[in-house]
C-alpha cells in the first residue's frame, strides 16, 4: 500500500469552505473520511484537511472559486471505485458529490435522462427501466460509482461492444470550471456542430478539467428478448473467431462477450460463495456471451444457431445457454467478481489494456509466453472485454506467496505494456492513467500529443488546481 505525502492548505481557505458549504456541508471527522481515503485494492491511502459535500452546484461554484483563488488544489471523488489512485487525495481538498444524486428528469421522446453526478448508476439503470427505457452501461461496481465520476473516467463496462463506453452515451454536461464558472451544457441533441465540443473535452479528463455536476444521457429501446451462453473453449484466438460469427449470426445483437482463464473461473468458484461450475467439464478459457433481440425469442434462436454451428465445426468444445433468469445471474457472477474473486489469492500485478480486436488472442499469448518464462510461478488470471479489444491483464502471485513479487511489479507492466504498444493498442482501456499510469503514459505518447493536452490545461486551470498529480 502507497502512503501519499500530504499538503498543506491554509486554515483561512478551510474557514470560507467551511462558510459556503454551511452545516452538513463538510466533515474532518477521521471516521467519515477514512473509506474515502483508501482506494478498493488497499494500494493507496491518502489525506485531506477537509472534505467538502455540496449540494447544489452553486456550492460546487463556490468551493471551486474559493479554492482557485487561493490556488488551493482539489481532488474530486466518485464512488470511489477507481483502480488507478486518481481520486485518492494527497492532502488535496477533497470533493465529493455524493448530496447532488437528483434524477432531474425523463424525456421518453429524446431518449434521455438528466441526472445529477453524485446519482449512482444503478439508480439511472432503476430510472430508466421505469420509463421503459435502456440505460445501457453496466459493470461490476454500478451500485456505488457515481454518474461523475463515470463520465470523468470515461467507464467502458460489459456493453461497450454495442453501445459504447460513457463517451458514446453523454448528450451534455453541466460542469464547474477550474475558475468556479458554470459551464451550462445539459443539452440533448444529437447533432450540434458549432465548434469545439466541450463536453467531450470533460468526458474522460479525470477531473482535471472541472467538476461535471449533471449529466443528460441516451437512453435505448429495451429488447424483447435475451439470451445469455456461457462457452469452453481451447484459446484466446477461437474467442476473437467466435465474436466474428455471433456478431454476423445475431446481426449486431451481441450486447456483452466477456472472455475469462480457467485461473480465474477457479479463483471466483474458491472465494465467492454460491458459484458453481458453469459447464460439465473445465475448460482452458471461458466465453460469456450475452445477445439481445428485436422479436420473442430471437435472441435464444440465434444464440442456439451460432453454438450448435461453432460445436460442429469443433471451434468450441462446449456450451451452456442460460434456462433461467438464476443461471444467467449465476454466469454473469462468475464474469463480475473475478476481481473480487482475486483480491484473496493475495499481490496481483493488474493491466487495464487494449488491442485491436484481431491482435487480442496475440497480446494474451505473447505476454504469457514471457511471464511464465520470467515468472514461472506466478498465476495469470487474464479476463475482459473482448468484443471491445479490452483485456484485464492480471498476474496473481505464486501459491504461498512470495516475498519478492511486490518488487517486480513495474517490470512486468513495463513487459505487458511494450507488448501492448507494439501491437498498437492501450496502456489504459478503461480504468484511466490516475496516478498509477501517468508517468508510465509519457512513454507511449507522442510528444505532440503530450504537449497539445498540457496546452489544453494550462488554457482551462492555469493554476493547476484540479487533481494536480493526474495526467500531463
Amino acid at each position: 500500500m502507497s502512503t501519499l505525502k500530504t499538503v498543506r492548505v491554509s486554515a483561512d481557505v478551510i474557514s470560507r469552505l467551511k462558510a459556503v458549504l454551511g452545516e452538513g456541508g463538510w466533515s474532518q471527522d477521521p471516521h467519515r473520511l477514512a473509506p474515502k481515503l483508501l482506494e478498493w485494492r488497499d494500494r493507496w491511502s491518502g489525506a485531506t484537511p477537509l472534505l467538502a459535500l455540496p449540494k447544489s452546484v452553486a456550492e460546487v461554484a463556490a468551493v471551486v472559486g474559493i479554492c482557485f483563488e487561493s490556488a488551493t488544489p482539489i481532488t474530486p471523488q466518485g464512488g470511489n471505485t477507481g483502480l488507478v489512485g486518481g481520486q485518492i487525495p494527497r492532502g488535496e481538498i477533497l470533493l465529493s458529490l455524493e448530496r447532488m444524486r437528483a434524477i432531474r428528469g425523463v424525456e421518453p421522446l429524446d431518449d434521455a435522462i438528466i441526472v445529477e453526478a453524485g446519482c449512482p448508476l444503478v439508480a439511472v439503470q432503476q430510472a430508466a427501466r421505469v420509463a421503459g427505457r435502456l440505460f445501457p452501461l453496466s459493470l461490476a461496481s454500478e451500485g456505488t460509482a457515481t454518474i461523475g465520476g463515470l463520465v470523468s473516467t470515461n467507464a467502458g463496462g460489459t456493453a461497450v461492444l454495442r453501445y459504447g463506453p460513457m463517451r458514446d452515451l453523454v448528450l451534455g454536461l453541466e460542469a464547474v470550471m477550474p475558475n468556479g464558472e458554470v459551464f451550462a451544457g445539459l443539452k440533448l441533441l444529437r447533432k450540434d456542430n458549432t465548434g469545439y465540443d466541450l463536453k467531450q473535452l470533460l468526458i474522460g479528463a479525470e477531473g482535471t478539467l472541472g467538476v461535471v455536476t449533471a449529466a443528460s444521457l441516451k437512453l435505448f429501446s429495451v429488447p424483447s428478448s435475451r439470451a445469455t451462453a456461457m462457452v469452453g473453449l481451447a484459446r484466446p484466438a477461437d474467442a476473437v473467431t467466435l465474436l466474428a460469427r455471433a456478431k454476423q449470426e445475431s446481426a449486431g445483437g451481441v450486447e456483452a462477450f466477456e472472455l475469462m482463464s480457467r485461473m480465474g473461473i477457479s479463483f471466483a468458484l474458491k472465494h465467492i460463495p454460491g458459484l458453481r461450475e458453469p459447464l460439465q467439464t473445465a475448460h482452458p478459457w471461458y466465453v460469456l456471451i450475452e445477445a439481445i433481440g428485436s422479436e420473442p425469442g430471437s435472441a435464444e434462436a440465434a444464440l442456439e444457431r451460432l453454438l450448435a454451428q461453432a460445436l460442429e465445426d469443433g471451434l468450441i468444445q462446449d456450451a451452456a445457454i442460460a434456462l433461467s433468469q438464476a443461471q444467467a445471474q449465476m454466469f454473469w457472477r462468475l464474469r463480475e467478481d473475478q476481481s473480487a474473486a482475486q483480491k484473496p489469492e493475495g499481490l496481483s500485478w493488474k493491466h487495464d489494456v487494449s488491442a485491436p480486436v484481431s491482435k487480442v488472442a496475440e497480446l494474451i499469448e505473447r505476454a504469457g509466453a514471457e511471464i511464465s518464462r520470467r515468472w514461472p510461478r506466478a498465476r495469470i488470471a487474464a479476463f475482459g472485454h473482448v468484443g471491445d479489444g479490452n483485456i484485464h491483464y492480471n498476474i496473481s502471485e505464486p501459491e504461498g506467496g512470495d516475498t519478492a513479487f511486490e518488487a517486480d511489479r513495474e517490470a512486468c507492466a513495463l513487459l505487458v505494456h511494450d507488448i501492448v504498444d507494439a501491437l498498437g493498442g492501450s496502456i489504459s482501456a478503461e480504468h484511466g492513467l490516475g496516478v498509477m499510469k501517468t508517468e508510465d503514459a509519457l512513454r507511449y505518447k507522442s510528444a505532440v500529443e503530450i504537449e497539445a493536452m498540457r496546452s489544453i490545461r494550462r488554457a482551462l486551470d492555469p493554476k493547476r488546481i484540479m487533481n494536480p498529480r493526474v495526467l500531463f
